[in-house]
């Protein structure tokens, strides 16, 4: 089927103010790009900033919501911009698929969902309620905080979920979402021409970012508590290698995780600050091990970590945990321990160490499985069917 190339596809993401969605919308923009599609990116900042590491070639078109500006005023505001022939919305959230909901109504536009985490998953999942008092509710409606004034409350996430059947297609990265929602399966992936080990020396990006003198293991996104680092620190405080380090590339930028963690394990943290897209590559050049060692929860299940595609793509060994699909998208190419072991983690960390040869020959067949199932022309393969159709 054949694609017009004048379609322009707008791309809808709640939250630019964070990574929740930004990066997997710049994704599928780039694939859409691929197909001969126009495409840009709106959405909502708080405060008037915008996530650090959005590329510097993509259009952000960004309503803000601060004390004088309401979500309904930037709401209106950024509904109005919404002109293209097709509506992408990343994630079921109300400042997203449900602004997608009412363009597609009042302008007849094709409408696709994607659906890249299990919203409810942070709040309880299946057994989520909301059972307020006649005052309760009162306040949550009314107050200048209320919680029901925050479009991203899990109520309005629950009535979304019940809508997903009203877009006109739904796309998923991993088994999880796909057996809970449906849609079609369109991976995670890397552009690999940025992400390509042949353009970096990773001897001089260790000097560039001050690793130089240790063997790094890199974890490249924000600490949380289900991303298990706390057991790859206690991995580390097993093995007492003075020259090992964990390196955190972005640190958290919705509460104080990681310097709790600096607070316990600082002996062997290194944080580094957030850096656009362009220049991650040059960083993760510097690793001598990318982990990813998820904790076993609902939410973990339903991901696929960007980070395995950090390290895949610039063919370093990947150390990461059996969770969801972390084994299938590895396909082979990395090394798996159970969740929650520091146990398994320091004997891996010392393994592949000690062959790190091998390791590395690994690191370039996860490359390999890097190009042919997460390249960003993998994805616009899979996203070419559906547009044609649309």
């Amino acid at each position: 089927m054949e694609i017009n190339k004048e379609s322009k596809v707008s791309l809808l993401v709640w939250n630019l103010s964070t990574n929740d969605g930004v990066i997997r919308a710049s994704i599928l923009g780039k694939a859409l790009s691929r197909l001969g599609c126009k495409y840009e990116i709106l959405g909502f900042s708080f405060g008037g900033n915008l996530y650090g590491a959005i590329p510097s070639n993509i259009k952000i078109i960004s309503a803000d919501i601060n004390e004088f500006n309401s979500f309904f005023k930037a709401a209106k505001d950024l509904f109005n911009k919404i002109d293209g022939d097709i509506i992408y919305a990343i994630k079921p959230q109300v400042a997203s698929f449900g602004i997608g909901l009412v363009k597609k109504l009042s302008a007849r536009r094709p409408l696709i969902l994607d659906i890249d985490d299990w919203e409810l998953s942070w709040h309880g999942g299946d057994d989520w309620q909301y059972r307020p008092s006649i005052k309760q509710l009162a306040r949550d409606m009314l107050k200048k905080n209320g919680a029901l004034r925050r479009p991203d409350h899990p109520l309005y996430l629950k009535w979304l979920e019940n809508l997903i059947s009203q877009a006109d297609a739904v796309t998923v990265h991993t088994n999880f979402l796909q057996q809970r929602f449906g849609g079609i399966s369109v991976p995670n992936g890397k552009d690999i021409s940025l992400f390509d080990p042949n353009l970096y020396n990773p001897s001089e990006s260790k000097i560039r970012y001050g690793l130089s003198e240790y063997r790094i293991l890199m974890f490249p996104g924000a600490p949380r508590p289900y991303k298990g680092l706390e057991d790859v620190l206690v991995a580390l405080d097993m093995l007492n290698q003075p020259d090992l380090r964990l390196v955190i590339v972005g640190g958290n930028p919705y509460d104080n995780y990681d310097d709790k963690l600096i607070e316990q394990w600082g002996r062997w943290i290194i944080k580094l600050p957030s850096y656009p897209v362009e220049v991650m590559p040059d960083v993760v050049a510097a690793a001598d091990v990318v982990v990813v060692p998820q904790r076993d929860t609902a939410a973990t299940r339903a991901q696929f970590p960007l980070k395995l595609t950090d390290g895949m793509a610039m063919a370093k060994p990947v150390l990461a945990t059996r969770v969801g699909d972390v084994p299938e998208i590895l396909g082979g190419t990395g090394y798996l321990v159970d969740p929650s072991s520091p146990e398994q983690i320091a004997e891996k960390i010392q393994w592949i160490f000690q062959n790190l040869d091998e390791a590395n020959e690994l690191g370039l067949k996860a490359r390999e499985r890097c190009v042919a199932y997460y390249s960003i022309e993998a994805i616009a393969a899979k996203l070419s069917e559906i547009i044609a159709r649309l």
